[in-house]
């Protein structure tokens, strides 16, 4: 006799989320030949530079260099009240109470990279407690790497136990998953891991770390964005999308916001659902807005 499938075995037979990759590909390129260009307009470049979680995530990161990065975010305000701020400043976990103490913005949000990212190889209580610290410290975003270790064994009750487990962990604050898929590759683990994360307790799903993998694809974009939808159209909830790794350009994040346009419409395009985590992009976009190269960030 056949073994029943779990819910989630069952959530991912039963989606119709497309994964053959030439096809994706296909739809793809057809969707950014037909739209990328008509978004190459001002309102859309400072719309994008609110939705940044502008980042510094290296090794040689201080006290210090934390709060004199958190404090550009701070000029900000003062130097450009025409426009509105970014969205969040992301930094290790350890740093979540310096950008706290630091940051006079307050609708600019404090995310952490956590649950030992961003590997995500440790064990749960690590994961957990870390967590819960970085909270307490004042983050309210926290940015967690989807256990790909359990995905290769297919040992899927255990990602899910994992991802619940750090959600409550991390209480009132919103939760990121990163697929990092990079190194998922194809679009079915894609697509897997999304409706993972989801079913899961994920407020967010995010493309990848930017760290050891390749970053954002677009193909990766449009298969996140087509489960989104699909949850949506299944369980009535909105999960955020982030693109990260290697969104660098204004032009490089034009193709993420087109899709997430096209994809998933309206209501997604605002910070609350739709983010960039990026660290050079925000001088970038500025300098389109502003005409001029500018280093605010």
């Amino acid at each position: 006799m056949e073994e029943t499938p779990n819910k989630y075995m069952q959530a991912i037979a039963d989606s119709k989320v497309c994964t053959d990759d030439a096809q994706v590909k296909a739809e793809v390129a057809k969707l950014l030949d037909e739209h990328l260009a008509e978004n190459r307009k001002q309102e859309v470049y400072q719309f994008m530079l609110n939705c940044i979680d502008l980042t510094t995530l290296s090794s040689t990161d201080s006290e210090r260099s934390v709060a004199a990065f958190t404090q550009k975010v701070n000029d900000f305000e003062t130097n450009y009240p025409q426009l509105k701020n970014v969205a969040a400043i992301c930094v290790y976990s350890n740093f979540a109470g310096v950008v706290r103490s630091a940051l006079e913005v307050s609708e600019v949000n404090v995310a952490v990279c956590s649950a030992n990212f961003p590997s995500s190889q440790a064990r749960l209580e690590v994961k957990c407690a870390e967590t819960a610290l970085a909270v307490a410290d004042g983050a309210n975003e926290v940015d967690i790497v989807f256990p790909l270790g359990y995905f290769m064994d297919e040992s899927y009750e255990e990602i899910a136990d994992e991802i619940s487990e750090i959600k409550e962990a991390a209480g009132d604050a919103r939760l990121k998953v990163i697929l990092e898929t990079g190194a998922l590759k194809s679009a079915d683990n894609i697509k897997k891991a999304s409706i993972l994360s989801m079913y899961s307790g994920a407020d967010f799903i995010k493309t990848s770390t930017g760290k050891i993998y390749d970053g954002a694809t677009p193909e990766a974009a449009f298969v996140m964005c087509q489960c989104i939808k699909e949850y949506y159209e299944k369980h009535g909830v909105m999960i955020g999308f982030k693109a990260s790794g290697g969104v660098r350009t204004t032009d490089d994040a034009l193709i993420y916001y087109t899709i997430v346009k096209e994809v998933l419409g309206e209501e997604w395009l605002n910070n609350r659902f739709f983010r960039i985590g990026a660290s050079s992009l925000g001088n970038n976009l500025l300098a389109d807005i502003l005409g001029s190269p500018v280093k605010a960030f």
